[in-house]
């Protein structure tokens, strides 16, 4: 079943006549991006209705903005009618998953800790706030895995990765207070650096000892060790690799001890090239 037509009767104002043509635009291709993120969220698909409820958006709004997204290969309906990502997006995505230099050069690194540890191995790169995956590797055998995903984000001051990343940026008191403004750090559990001068210590200690840690900081359970990545910059880490462990399997202070361990498997990567 395909859905091509755009309802009679409707416009690309939606109403909003009384907007200046250039807000008007802004404001549908805004609604477009929305109708694509949202469907990231129904990988089996999700009907009209439900969609419009969801955006909370007019019904031919929706609607038009579906059409645009099918005409760009973006968004396609299955058997049943229901509208999902489409093959073109998907394209898009692995092909410019899989181009990144660093992704590619990382992955084999990420296996070989997935398999030595038992455990989960990311490399994650700093976006303002928040640590971006962008690559991981469950280990081949154990029931529990973490619902880590790529493409996902943690804030970064919870996270081994994003304080690994934070120290390089971050040296002084007067720079991590600048970094969090007026937005205070998320409590995360009650383990996490809730202040300015919590978060620098951590970021002094990361310095000192080359490896930062996550002891239950994002997420109850789960304990982590991240060492720095420098596969686009000779001097600054692009990101960092991280194995990320439930802790009754693997306790933080196994995981601190194969500091050296997992440095060693990332080989010239893990060092900066002056």
């Amino acid at each position: 079943m395909e859905d091509t037509q755009t309802p009679r009767g409707s416009t690309d104002r939606d109403g909003d006549d009384a907007e200046p043509a250039a807000a008007s635009r802004l404001v549908g291709s805004d609604r477009v991006l929305a109708v694509l993120k949202e469907l990231a969220r129904y990988p089996e698909g999700v009907g009209l209705e439900e969609l419009t409820r969801v955006i909370g958006s007019p019904k031919p709004t929706v609607h038009r903005a579906l059409g645009a997204l099918r005409r760009a290969g973006l968004a396609g309906q299955d058997a049943r009618g229901r509208y999902l990502l489409g093959d073109e997006f998907l394209r898009m995505a692995f092909a410019h998953h899989e181009a990144r230099p660093e992704h590619v050069r990382v992955r084999p690194v990420l296996e070989a800790l997935a398999h030595r540890f038992g455990e989960t191995a990311h490399y994650a790169v700093l976006d303002g706030r928040e640590i971006v995956y962008r690559a991981k590797v469950d280990p081949p055998t154990g029931a529990v895995r973490l619902t880590s995903t790529i493409g996902g984000r943690n804030p970064a001051h919870a996270t081994a990765v994003g304080k690994l990343l934070l120290a390089h940026r971050l040296d002084t008191l007067e720079a991590v207070r600048d970094w969090i403004g007026d937005s205070p750090l998320e409590p995360r559990t009650t383990h996490t650096c809730r202040t300015a001068e919590a978060l620098h210590g951590e970021l002094q200690a990361v310095r000192e000892r080359g490896y930062a840690l996550d002891d239950q900081e994002n997420e109850p359970g789960v304990n982590c060790l991240a060492v720095p990545v420098y596969a686009a910059s000779p001097t600054a880490p692009s990101g960092a690799v991280s194995v990320s462990a439930l802790t009754y399997r693997t306790p933080l202070r196994t995981l601190a001890g194969a500091a050296d361990e997992i440095r060693a498997a990332l080989g010239p990567l893990a060092h900066p090239h002056r």
